[in-house]
């Protein structure tokens, strides 16, 4: 067994749904079942015995429910819980209790929803293993990275994956801009729920706003194009209307190129996620040409390979990654920048 593999304990009174946990995590690569427990009491012998990294936690079961558990276990034993239960109206308490996730089962009679939930139950389990890794990661302060700044591209497919990223990444981390392509109003809803979840501050962005460490600002949807501007004083992100660029608007090619054009060199860094058409494929080619870092997810863990097919094509992606490795790489080379 490798030293990387993510070891699991399963909590559920259901036999049915136990069974059908144990058997979806342990087909999955780099993750081990060590144990199974049917009620919290269960659950913290097996923790305590087992010492896994991460468990799978029910709510209504018997003698105590998950969320109560949760208060009473997580000032005492630091592990990342994903929360797995039919009673999708205690997700935000789940997650007030300090839940790293909160999964809706599937409708049991519901083939194809139990098998979407099965091929998505370890991305959950990887990402919340991987927020509690990042959290503890050291970056550096005021040193050479305090101006760098992360792009991010995506489109279909792509809320889910820019989550996943977003939820792995410290609180310190250097300041982030986001083009998702989303209908109006949508982006204001999608940042507010990113920022309740993650360590880092989600906004939608205003014009002329700061791009500050330990912020994300999230393109608006609908008329306006987001761009960077570098000033004396800063890193600023401009709103301007326009017509489409690569068939939208916002684009991700605008938002690229005009990190190309203002903040050239190694502290940028361009990220191009799932996502139909071409769009930011250009952008982050031109990012590339001015020494900046590009990351671009692959085919196998896209929704949709066709922003970052092109842009890989062309030239543009410096390292190609799943996306569960996608955080851990910009954290790296983030820390390694003078």
């Amino acid at each position: 067994m490798s030293h990387d593999t993510i070891r699991v304990l399963v909590v559920d009174d259901s036999l049915f749904f136990r069974s059908m946990l144990v058997k979806g995590l342990s087909e999955a690569q780099g993750i081990e079942v060590v144990g199974e427990a049917y009620d919290p009491y269960d659950a913290r012998e097996s923790l305590l015995n087992l010492e896994p990294d991460v468990m799978t936690l029910d709510i209504e079961m018997p003698n105590m429910n998950g969320v109560e558990f949760l208060k009473i276990l997580l000032p005492q034993w630091k592990i990342p819980v994903v929360v797995i239960s039919s009673r999708g109206d205690l997700a935000d308490a789940a997650k007030r209790a300090g839940a790293a996730d909160f999964f809706q089962k599937p409708e049991r009679a519901n083939k194809a929803s139990v098998d979407a939930f099965l091929k998505e139950l370890p991305n959950r389990v990887r990402a919340a293993v991987s927020k509690t890794r990042m959290a503890s990661v050291s970056l550096p302060g005021a040193g050479g990275s305090s101006n760098c700044v992360v792009a991010l591209g995506a489109s279909t497919g792509g809320t889910q994956a820019t989550a996943r990223i977003v939820h792995a990444l410290p609180a310190d981390f250097p300041g982030m801009v986001i083009v998702q392509h989303m209908p109006p109003d949508f982006t204001r809803m999608y940042a507010s729920n990113l920022d309740r979840d993650c360590q880092m501050h989600v906004t939608e962005a205003r014009d002329g706003e700061r791009i500050e460490r330990g912020k994300v600002l999230v393109a608006p949807g609908g008329g306006l194009h987001m761009e960077v501007q570098q000033r004396g004083d800063g890193n600023f992100v401009r709103l301007t209307p326009g017509d489409k660029v690569s068939g939208h608007c916002p684009s991700v090619d605008r938002l690229f190129l005009s990190m190309a054009k203002h903040l050239p060199g190694r502290s940028s860094v361009g990220v191009l996620l799932t996502g139909m058409g071409a769009d930011g494929a250009r952008g982050l080619l031109a990012m590339r040409n001015t020494g900046a870092y590009t990351v671009g997810q692959d085919e196998k863990s896209c929704v949709v390979y066709g922003m970052p097919r092109e842009a890989f094509e062309m030239g543009a992606v410096t390292r190609q990654s799943p996306l569960e490795g996608i955080a851990e790489l910009l954290i790296r080379y983030v820390r390694n920048l003078k």
